[in-house]
């Protein structure tokens, strides 16, 4: 369900806002609107400026906070912001050696890091690195040329008898290199490599040995840095896990007071000289707004108002759902869809009894049910995801169904079906022949919900005064007689029974078509439009056989798309009988890991397909009927949940 809302309006004086938030608007949900923009014909007001002074405040906790393995559980501490700043202050002051150590470290291992990975690809050279930066006479230069360009390098090379190069070594897109050449030649040479793009690489001076030797004495150093930062950070962690408790009922004290002191970002403030006021507005639930207001009647600083929701005409109410924990968590799909809009039918209750009990019967078998009861269940109670607990509903209706079906685990000799096994149980119909029992249930159980569907909008249409769309949509009433005559009428026919008369099939199929034909120009006269319909006469009717045609095409689809329901419940039975098959059930002793790996493939593989076919269902062939989905979700400034 959705709750009822009420638009409040909050004023007082300016330098009292700090105390309004905290006391009030930290206690109670509150979805905050623009101030401006909800009293835009007002003159006499503007917006606050002032920048927050608990940033500095705050990035000092969330340092700290960074530091601490467990930042959830923590002793409850009383604190005011300035005796919260006063602690971080005084605990950074502490470790403030041990940060600036630290980062001294990492500066010289980032240093010796990059020596490494400027000498690394020279690590095949076998000759010593001082033996080349001593030369005297002889220019050279370690660094990569790009591969497009050193075959033309290569070419240079050879034709220039200047320049003497060696390969060492080379990936995807460089070639690393080290070239010789004589002092006299140095410019010209360099001049040319550098049209190769030749990137130079520096070599620190003060290396001595061959580079592999060289390297092999870098990492050792670097191990020794990340050493050191390892004890550095295992040092300051201790400083910090001593003060656990301090740092984070400080952290959440010092961003309660950033949070509390941004809802100036949406209040206003009058341009009075004197004195000025403040102005909070925003949406809060009906329950919360009367236990709001009895606290107000003492406090002489604050007015309240309280408007309904339908009387405040600026902007629609947000959409705050309300359900019970059992069904709350299928409120995920609804979001999938889009949130209800404030005066529109939740269809949470409906989505998390027909999705469970489709699911169920696609998916009818006890054994495999149960693994999805305790598994959803479980992984519910572990990761709270709402997915999970969706598995676990849908699990128990697949148990049900199993027993319906007198499956477990594939075996259909355990139990005796309830109802009927989906293979096996035929039905014959007038002109259709043979067809298999729960194809026909699966028929029947759609029209079933295409109706209430239909039903749920014509009560939308009523709630939002939508009279052309409760009478003339093809889901309004008219559409409603006219599918309900047709499921009417084909139940007669299958069940022997005489069909009703010419006129009575008249007023139950040609005069609810002809009002949803007539929906465009009665919408048009309702609306007081100029013209009726547009275009011409003829344009219309024929715009209106093909929509009408449209229309009945839609109906029969809609209703042949639930015969998937009773298709996966078949071959969910015939996928369990391969599995049977396979693993030899058939000579009285099947292979027992056979029939686990099966019942776990098949759970998944089809578990997954059904549940995704029973959400297309009810997207759509159900949702499209009467749900719109344009509603704006309910963000409290503050969640008083958490």
């Amino acid at each position: 369900m959705i709750e009822k809302m009420k638009f409040i309006s909050l004023t007082g004086p300016t330098d009292d806002i700090d105390r309004v938030v905290n006391t009030y608007l930290s206690k109670y949900e509150i979805h905050l609107e623009n101030a401006l923009a909800e009293w835009n014909s007002s003159n006499d007001l503007m917006p606050y400026v002032e920048a927050n002074p608990y940033k500095e405040m705050l990035a000092k906790a969330s340092s700290l906070v960074a530091y601490l393995p467990d930042k959830n559980k923590s002793k409850s501490i009383e604190m005011n912001v300035d005796t919260a700043n006063s602690h971080v202050s005084k605990i950074t002051e502490n470790i403030d050696s041990i940060q600036s150590e630290m980062q001294d470290v990492r500066k010289k291992m980032e240093q010796v890091q990059k020596d490494y990975d400027n000498i690394s690809p020279f690590i095949d050279l076998k000759c010593d690195i001082s033996a080349i930066t001593d030369f005297k006479h002889i220019r050279y230069k370690f660094g990569k040329i790009p591969k497009d360009y050193f075959q033309n390098f290569r070419q240079f090379c050879s034709n220039n008898p200047s320049i003497i190069y060696i390969k060492c070594k080379e990936d995807a897109e460089n070639v690393w290199i080290l070239y010789f050449v004589s002092q006299i030649e140095r410019e010209k040479i360099d001049a040319t490599c550098t049209s190769f793009h030749f990137e130079e690489t520096f070599i620190p001076q003060e290396s001595k040995g061959t580079p592999e030797k060289v390297c092999s004495s870098l990492l050792e150093t670097i191990d020794k840095y990340k050493s050191e930062i390892n004890r550095l950070k295992d040092k300051l962690e201790e400083e910090v896990l001593e003060d656990k408790d301090i740092i984070l009922n400080a952290y959440n004290r010092i961003h309660m007071a950033y949070d509390n002191f941004d809802v100036r970002k949406l209040a206003a403030k009058t341009t009075a000289e004197v004195t000025t006021f403040y102005i909070i507005c925003g949406w809060i639930s009906v329950r919360d707004a009367e236990a709001l207001s009895s606290e107000l009647d003492d406090d002489n600083n604050v007015i309240c108002i309280f408007e309904d929701a339908m009387e405040h005409q600026n902007k629609k109410p947000p959409t705050k759902l309300k359900n019970p924990k059992v069904i709350k968590p299928f409120e995920m799909y609804i979001k999938m869809y889009g949130l209800p809009a404030y005066n529109e039918f939740d269809p949470t209750i409906f989505v998390a009894i027909t999705y469970s009990f489709i699911f169920g019967i696609m998916f009818g078998d006890v054994g495999q049910g149960l693994c999805l009861v305790l598994g959803g269940f479980a992984l519910y109670k572990l990761k709270k995801m709402d997915l999970a607990a969706i598995i676990s509903c849908a699990g128990v209706f697949s148990t049900l169904f199993g027993f319906m079906f007198g499956s477990v685990f594939g075996f259909e000799d355990i139990l005796e079906p309830l109802w009927l096994r989906p293979a096996e149980k035929i039905t014959s119909l007038p002109m259709v022949g043979s067809l298999n029992t729960i194809f026909i249930f699966a028929i029947v159980f759609g029209m079933f919900l295409i109706l209430l569907a239909m039903i749920f909008n014509i009560i939308n249409c009523i709630v939002s005064k939508d009279i052309t769309g409760s009478i003339f949509d093809t889901n309004g009433i008219a559409g409603f007689v006219f599918y309900g005559s047709a499921v009417l009428t084909i139940m007669l026919f299958m069940t022997g029974h005489s069909l009703p008369g010419t006129i009575v099939l008249i007023v139950m199929f040609i005069i609810p078509l002809i009002l949803i034909a007539i929906k465009e120009p009665v919408t048009h006269a309702l609306k007081k439009k100029e013209k009726l319909i547009e275009g011409s006469v003829g344009m219309f009717l024929v715009q209106t056989f093909f929509e009408l045609f449209e229309v009945l095409l839609s109906y029969f689809s809609n209703t042949l798309s639930f015969v998937r329901v009773g298709a996966f419940a078949v071959s969910h039975a015939a996928m369990m009988e391969v599995v049977m098959m396979l693993a030899g059930a058939e000579s009285g002793s099947p292979n027992i890991v056979v029939v686990i790996l099966g019942n776990l493939f098949v759970m998944g593989m089809e578990g997954l397909i059904v549940g995704i076919q029973v959400l297309r269902l009810e997207f759509y062939e159900m949702f499209s009927r009467f749900y719109s989905g344009t509603g704006r979700e309910f963000k409290p400034f503050r969640n008083t949940n958490n």
